[in-house]
């Protein structure tokens, strides 16, 4: 079964939410909302999809909580 680009590009979203909760020992379902409330995953992941699917899953986890900080601090949105 082929998958089409944006089933892959969604299912790497879900690890990138997945993988940035269990580093912050959240949900997968709050850290979906906080990255949905700020716009992190149409702005940055999806996006962002052919640079960091090149990067070790650690990294990507980084990049993703950083600008998550980031564009919380900014909106001035707290977790």
């Amino acid at each position: 079964m082929q998958r089409n680009m944006e089933e892959i590009r969604n299912i790497f979203t879900s690890s990138c939410v997945e993988a940035a909760a269990r580093k912050l020992g959240c949900s997968a379902g709050e850290m979906y909302r906080r990255m949905k409330r700020v716009g992190l995953i149409a702005g940055f992941i999806m996006p962002g999809y052919e640079a960091l699917r090149t990067q070790s899953r650690e990294h990507v986890t980084e990049d993703v909580l950083g600008a998550l900080q980031i564009w919380e601090q900014k909106q001035g949105v707290t977790a």
